[in-house]
């Protein structure tokens, strides 16, 4: 097993590259193990915490790649400033991560959001996607 303290590089150049799939949770955690694609396993201590597409590992052949599996989450659209704050407060109310973009929210999947989306008439959808959560919420998991 190799031990990973930090990552190598944010962004791998190589042509050869080795996926180390890992799901969002485990970019949060300090000490933990996981497998690479080819069978390699690793043992993580970190320092601090790893990026998407970071490379944990170098060597003259490849570059080992952490990448965040793809989850389900919901997609609830917005049309306006007002009606974002809105969709934003009434999740908000519910301590679930979420990822704000252009012209929508990213929450997680829960059963609370799909029954506060059908109460309040938002068109929301389920969608797999790499999550990544505003940090800065109590929750972001």
């Amino acid at each position: 097993m190799i031990v990973i303290n930090r990552m190598v590089a944010g962004r791998s150049e190589s042509d050869v590259q080795i996926k180390l799939m890992a799901e969002r949770r485990l970019f949060l955690k300090r000490r933990w193990r996981a497998t690479a694609e080819d069978g390699t396993e690793f043992g993580f201590d970190l320092d601090s915490r790893l990026n998407n597409g970071a490379v944990i590992l170098q060597t003259e052949v490849a570059d080992y790649v952490i990448w965040q599996e793809p989850e389900i989450v919901h997609e609830i659209p917005f049309e306006s400033a007002g009606q974002s704050a809105l969709i934003g407060w009434k999740i908000g109310n519910l301590h679930l991560p979420v990822q704000i973009l252009a012209a929508s929210i990213l929450v997680q999947q829960d059963l609370a959001v799909t029954q506060l989306c059908e109460r309040e008439g938002w068109l929301a959808t389920e969608v797999r996607v790499v999550f990544n959560p505003l940090r800065v919420t109590a929750h972001a998991s």
